[in-house]
């Protein structure tokens, strides 16, 4: 198999495009969820809340977001200032 060599990642060519309605695409697509999901929790409270105008659904949203990034930042500071022998809150063996 030759090598090449590429000035940018733009020039590379893309993945092969998957065959429709393969089984494996559902599986890939539940590992890339599950991935993103390990790569950034997200913290859901379980039930259904209601809103007496959009703009006060809006407001939750905007608030719950912030919430999630503000988490978010805290646990990438934590493993950051954490012990040096640590990386991301997973001892380096």
């Amino acid at each position: 198999m030759p090598i090449r060599k590429y000035r940018s990642v733009a020039d590379m060519p893309g993945p092969p495009p998957l065959p429709p309605l393969d089984p494996n695409n559902l599986k890939l697509a539940f590992d890339l969820m599950e991935l993103s999901a390990r790569l950034h929790p997200m913290r859901r409270e379980p039930g259904v809340r209601k809103f007496r105008s959009v703009e006060e659904a809006d407001a939750h949203r905007s608030n719950w977001e912030r919430e999630q990034i503000r988490l978010a930042r805290s646990r990438r500071d934590e493993s950051r200032n954490g012990d040096p022998g640590t990386r991301a809150g997973t001892p380096i063996p």
